[in-house]
């Protein structure tokens, strides 16, 4: 039986090559005897029971200015396909959402990662709420009343979006601005408020987690003036070692995660604090993880499956 990885990812002509994690894990899957369908979430359909998207069936290739070649296009009965990667990028939207109730319809049938029930209801912001013993103070609110207090409280603030993603709209204030405030309110309603920690200008700590394990981290460095350790808003990474207190919250959350049917998790502290990034959908950084310490954790993410 042929082996198919089917790939719902985001579209191919914006990947950064140097960085992604996608074509990490399809290019080990390959050398594994995989054939590698890429479809977007436009491309998924459900038709007459079956379902299906119109898939390009690619080549991956050891070569930076052109990583991967199109072989052919067709329309894959994904129930075809031994393993399924869910690896778009958010926001996790509308789209995103149909997305994980079309592919739960195959989830018997077929090996999805992550499966699509989990990455519907571990909200990446929101299920950090679990572990609130590990983060600083949090108030996730669009009460101006509530909102307020905590500024009172904490001064220096971080305001971020629930669905936001890559430090998009993510803001610091040093004190309380209601105009502002209430314009972002507008755009998302609900709004995730953590006290700021200043340690963040030194990096914040990305942690793998497969299976539930801890297998490997890194440290992503601002670039000067910048509080956002988002690779893709700027920052470089370096190798680092996680702290007693940074282990014991991990492997609180890994269990969790696989508990819940989570398989590749990517979770973010700063100062030994979670902050409340549990990254699900897309996680990314193997690949500056292993540029860094010759470690493919996309080996152990394939041994795995």
């Amino acid at each position: 039986m042929m082996k198919i990885l089917a790939i719902q990812g985001s579209n191919l002509k914006k990947v950064k090559i140097k960085t992604d994690t996608t074509i990490l894990l399809a290019a080990e899957a390959q050398k594994r005897g995989y054939k590698i369908y890429y479809f977007e979430p436009e491309d998924l359909s459900f038709l007459n029971g079956k379902v299906v998207a119109l898939c390009k069936h690619i080549k991956i290739h050891d070569n930076k200015k052109k990583f991967y070649s199109k072989i052919k296009t067709i329309s894959l009965n994904l129930e075809k396909s031994r393993v399924i990667l869910i690896r778009n990028d958010p926001p996790f939207d509308n789209r995103y959402l149909y997305t994980t109730f079309l592919l739960n319809h195959i989830s018997k049938k077929v090996k999805i990662v992550n499966h699509p029930s989990a990455v519907r209801n571990v909200s990446e912001k929101l299920f950090s709420i679990n572990f609130m013993r590990y983060m600083p103070p949090t108030l996730i609110s669009e009460n101006l009343n509530e909102i307020s207090s905590f500024f009172k409280r904490h001064k220096a603030v971080v305001a971020k979006p629930i669905n936001g993603f890559s430090g998009n709209n993510v803001i610091l204030f040093k004190s309380f601005n209601e105009k502002k405030i209430k314009k972002l309110l507008k755009s998302y309603n609900h709004l995730f408020f953590q006290k700021f920690l200043p340690g963040v200008s030194k990096g914040d700590k990305r942690v793998f987690i497969i299976k539930g394990k801890i297998v490997g981290a890194i440290s992503r460095v601002p670039k000067k003036g910048s509080i956002l350790s988002n690779m893709s808003k700027g920052a470089h990474a370096k190798l680092t070692k996680l702290t007693n207190k940074e282990v014991k919250a991990s492997k609180a959350i890994g269990k969790l995660l696989i508990k819940n049917k989570i398989y590749f998790a990517g979770i973010d502290f700063v100062q030994e604090k979670l902050i409340g990034d549990i990254n699900v959908t897309s996680p990314t950084g193997l690949t500056a993880y292993k540029d860094l310490s010759g470690i493919n954790l996309a080996k152990l993410f394939w041994n795995n499956i």
